[in-house]
């Protein structure tokens, strides 16, 4: 089975012939190189002829996507903490914020 998955970066693939996960991280146009990074953090690259006779296709975005990322902070992955909220001191609230003015 050769692959029809075309490599898009951001998307995640599994490598089902060496039950390997990875995602594209770059391509460059000139050499056909594609740059993947694998769920371990590991780096690899692979020819656009590599590419198309291997075992890969699309998967969905691991569980745990961000494991191979070294020093991610939570707000880079776009998670907000709902149970925090502040309240503003009401000596900052003006009412007339709050009405149309006609």
């Amino acid at each position: 089975m050769t692959t029809i998955a075309d490599p898009v970066i951001g998307r995640w693939y599994k490598d089902f012939e060496n039950n390997l996960t990875f995602k594209v991280v770059a391509i460059e146009g000139n050499d056909e190189s594609i740059a993947v990074q694998y769920a371990n953090g590991d780096l690899g690259e692979y020819d656009g002829e590599a590419w198309y006779n291997s075992t890969f296709d699309y998967i969905e975005d691991p569980e745990d996507w961000s494991a191979p990322f070294d020093e991610i902070e939570l707000d880079d992955l776009g998670y907000s903490d709902t149970d925090r909220h502040t309240r503003a001191d009401s000596e900052d609230l003006d009412i007339s914020d709050f009405l149309d003015d006609e």
